[in-house]
C-alpha cells in the first residue's frame, strides 16, 4: 500500500506517472550534480521517457540582504552552496545535454518522440511488462482539503 512517508511513496508515485504514458517528466531539484547525475538517467531508463532536471544555482553572493542573519550565513556559505546539473537524458539513459554545473545558461534540444516508443518495445512498465493480474496501484485522484463534511 502507498503511503505518505519513505521510499513506498516515492516508488508509487513513479508508478503513478508512468501509468499515465508520461513521455517527458520534468524534475526540479534543488540544484546539486549528485541530485541529477545519476537520478535523472535511472529515471529516464525506467520510465522509457525523456527527462529534463533543471536544477537552480545558489551562490554566496545571491543570499539577499534582507533575509534574516544574511550576513552570518554570508560568513559560512559556500561560495557556489547548490552548484546546478540542469540536463536532459534520452529513455535509454543517453545523455542528450550532459549535467552543466557552477554556470547560469539557457539550454536547447530536440527530442525525437519515437525514441520513447522504440525504448518502449524491450521494457514498458505500465505495459506490457506489467502485471496488473498480481498487482496494481490504485491511485486516489480527488483533490485533497484538511476536512471532509459528511451530512
Amino acid at each position: 500500500m502507498c503511503t505518505e512517508d519513505g521510499d513506498l511513496d516515492i516508488v508509487c508515485q513513479a508508478a503513478a506517472l508512468y501509468a499515465q504514458g508520461e513521455d517527458l517528466h520534468v524534475a526540479i531539484w534543488p540544484g546539486n550534480l549528485r541530485n541529477t547525475e545519476d537520478v535523472t538517467r535511472h529515471i529516464a531508463r525506467e520510465s522509457r521517457s525523456f527527462v529534463a532536471s533543471v536544477s537552480g544555482l545558489m551562490r554566496r553572493q545571491d543570499i539577499a540582504d534582507q533575509l534574516p542573519h544574511a550576513e552570518l550565513l554570508r560568513e559560512v556559505a559556500d561560495d557556489i552552496m547548490a552548484n546546478g546539473g540542469s540536463c536532459l537524458a534520452a529513455p535509454n539513459g543517453d545523455w542528450i545535454l550532459q549535467p552543466e554545473i557552477d554556470t547560469e545558461s539557457l539550454r536547447v534540444a530536440e527530442i525525437e518522440h519515437r525514441l520513447v516508443l522504440e525504448e518502449r518495445h524491450s521494457l514498458d512498465v505500465a505495459g506490457h511488462y506489467s502485471r496488473p493480474d498480481v498487482t496494481r496501484l490504485i491511485v486516489n485522484r480527488k483533490r485533497q482539503t484538511t476536512a471532509e463534511f459528511v451530512d
